[in-house]
């Protein structure tokens, strides 16, 4: 059992002191995969990785009735709330009172300017939301790796399925999403 695990277990058992003993424990990890998911942010993004870090870990042991049984279910849990975070955000800058869906853009850049489907995380979300309904673990592939930015080899040994079966499932997501997002993007136009 390791500290994260055992710490995890005192936090479940009511132990208020234990929680405080996690963050040092676990921060750099945490601040490394929000670093990597803010790097795929668009530019001008307000949030900053130490900002997603501390919400995240502050929604994760808010919760009174928490249960995590392993170090892998908690880095999970992390980053599904990083996940939420960012929605949550992007939403909020694409609320009618901050400018809806226009967005600003350079003019001396615009016509050079693509956008990959990674750009639009709340289209990304919903094709998610879908893909959850369709294959959960495929989906759960996807939250790891995109949203966590955890490794083959750290999905695999996460979700207990071989490396090779996390490539054939984020291949098969890549493709699924994209094509999705791409359906729901010329829906709306």
């Amino acid at each position: 059992m390791t500290d994260v695990t055992r710490i995890l277990n005192a936090i479940e058992q009511g132990d208020t002191l234990a929680t405080e003993k996690l963050l040092p424990i676990v921060y750099e990890e945490l601040r490394h995969i929000a670093a990597q998911k803010m790097s795929q942010e668009l530019p001008g993004q307000t949030l900053q990785a130490t900002a997603l870090v501390h919400e995240a870990y502050l929604r994760l042991v808010e919760v009174k009735e928490q249960s995590w049984n392993s170090r892998g279910h908690f880095f999970k849990a992390a980053a599904e709330a990083m996940r939420r975070i960012l929605i949550e955000n992007a939403r909020h800058k694409r609320s009618a009172k901050h400018g809806g869906k226009r967005r600003r853009v350079k003019l001396d850049v615009a016509d050079l300017a693509e956008e990959g489907f990674s750009d639009d995380i709340i289209s990304l979300d919903e094709a998610l939301t879908k893909l959850t309904d369709h294959k959960p673990l495929v989906a759960e592939v996807v939250r790891l790796r995109y949203f966590a930015g955890l490794t083959v080899i750290q999905v695999s040994e996460i979700l207990g399925i071989s490396s090779r079966t996390v490539d054939s499932y984020w291949a098969y997501a890549k493709a699924w999403l994209f094509r999705e997002v791409i359906r729901s993007n010329e829906e709306e136009s």
